[in-house]
């Protein structure tokens, strides 16, 4: 089968189209046909070997994707023809993928393969924030920085699904334009978000929802509302920021680490119970990803290459067999 395969370590341009032999399930494991995979950051990190769990090379790229399941192993709860979609951390940018059933959600009808491929690590990251790192309530308030890209406008759909303001924070009046359509109480421009941000809500916000890092770390805690808390969820700017903890104080603020991937790996079955929890939402339509691009197979470097400009509005894809 066709695969994207990482073989060095230095970068994108660096992946290359190879042959690599059909993968078969074991027990409580299904053979996917991959009909598309979406492209996360972490995959960008992974061509440069600069993510916290290494892969010995040569490896297949991918962490998600959706498909149709053409092969199920002994025990697994999944059926011949299921629609799925599935988080198997590597190995999902291919023309088949073996991933576990706790890796592995069902897609409901009425959603599309394609939006499927751009949910799961993007909106079980976001429920992971926002029900259970922070409790979040309807009538809150969160800012999302980074808002346009995959993981923020997860963050807006999954606020405003709960009933949160949302301010969406962006670098760019087009990006600014995808975030007001995904319905966003507000959006700002990151120059200067801190100003704007305390005229719209001059006692602060209850939330900052922060993949970015870099230097927006230090406004972002003067924003907040006393009692008001600060989750990290990366730093794909690149910089790792630190905090003199004395503003912790001032205001009885938080800064809370948000690792998703670390919570599931220490809970079998947490991965569904988090699918069964924001299931109505995804039903209703509420929780469907923007798609900014797809791209075949054979462009990976390309559409990881998206990622790396920072232009991205929304999801990216590789489409594999297609719908």
């Amino acid at each position: 089968m066709r695969a994207i395969r990482v073989a060095t370590l230095t970068g994108p341009d660096d992946v290359e189209l190879a042959e690599v032999d059909r993968p078969s399930p074991g027990h409580g494991e299904v053979l996917v046909e991959v009909a598309f995979a979406g492209v996360t950051f972490p995959e960008l990190l992974q061509t440069r070997g600069m993510y916290q769990t290494k892969h010995e090379l040569p490896f297949v790229l991918g962490s998600e994707a959706a498909g149709v399941v053409v092969e199920a192993g002994a025990g697994s709860r999944f059926s011949v023809g299921d629609r799925v979609a599935a988080i198997p951390g590597t190995g999902s940018f291919a023309e088949f993928m073996v991933v576990s059933d706790e890796q592995t959600v069902p897609v409901p009808d009425g959603i599309s393969l394609a939006h499927a491929a751009g949910m799961p690590m993007n909106l079980l990251t976001a429920d992971f924030a926002l029900r259970i790192r922070a409790h979040a309530k309807a009538g809150q308030s969160i800012l999302v920085h980074g808002a346009a890209g995959g993981l923020g406008s997860a963050a807006v759909q999954m606020a405003l699904a709960i009933g949160l303001d949302v301010i969406g924070v962006v670098s760019t009046e087009a990006k600014a334009q995808t975030v007001r359509e995904l319905g966003a109480t507000h959006v700002v421009m990151a120059d200067g978000f801190k100003d704007t941000v305390k005229e719209l809500y001059p006692n602060g916000v209850d939330y900052v929802f922060d993949p970015v890092g870099g230097d927006r770390f230090t406004d972002s805690t003067r924003v907040l509302a006393p009692y008001g808390r600060l989750l990290v969820l990366g730093f794909t700017a690149g910089e790792i920021p630190s905090i003199k903890v004395n503003r912790l104080l001032l205001k009885n603020i938080s800064v809370d680490g948000v690792a998703w991937g670390a919570a599931t790996r220490e809970r079998p079955g947490y991965i569904a119970e988090q699918w069964d929890a924001i299931a109505e939402y995804v039903a209703a339509g509420q929780l469907n990803p923007a798609i900014h691009a797809a791209y075949p197979l054979a462009q990976a470097a390309a559409a990881i290459g998206e990622l790396d400009s920072r232009s991205v509005q929304g999801k990216v894809l590789l489409e594999v067999k297609g719908e």
